[in-house]
Parts: C-alpha cells; structure tokens; sequence
C-alpha cells in the first residue's frame, strides 16, 4: 500500500492558504449567506403557516346574555319540571 503520509501533506500544503485569515478583512463569506438564506425561508414558511391557521380561528365571542341565560336554565338552582 503506497505511503499516506505524502498526499497528507501534499492536501494540507493546499488547504494551508485558505485557513489563513486576513483580520483587517474578514467577511461573511458564502455559507454566512446561505445560513441567512436558509433562516429567511424558514421564518418565511412559518409565517405563511401562522396566516394560514390564523384564518380558522374564530375570534367571536358568544352574548354575554346569552351565557347568564344558558347558565339560569342548565345550572345546580334550576327547577325541573
């Protein structure tokens, strides 16, 4: 088996440059943009879905009249006939 330690060394030499940080220029790059890509389709999607489901509620409430009344027929002090 031919030895590793050759193109080990060899792949690092290549990777070497590209590790190398310039402090006075660091910028996002490419995978900053596709995290923040990825994250605004994300909140995107939630909040269609949150649209969506909110379109089904129905926010109306029952006549305060109507609840005392339901209350006086069905509770514990109404007489049965």
């Amino acid at each position: 088996m031919p030895d590793m330690s050759a193109s080990v060394s060899l792949a690092m030499t290549h990777l070497v440059p590209l590790a190398e940080v310039d402090e006075n220029k660091v910028t996002p790059g490419v995978l900053g943009f596709l995290v923040f890509a990825v994250m605004a389709l994300a909140v995107w999607g939630l909040m269609k879905s949150m649209n969506k489901h909110m379109g089904k509620v129905d926010f109306k409430e029952p006549d305060a009249s109507r609840e005392e009344a339901a209350k006086k027929t069905t509770g514990p002090g109404a007489q049965r006939s």
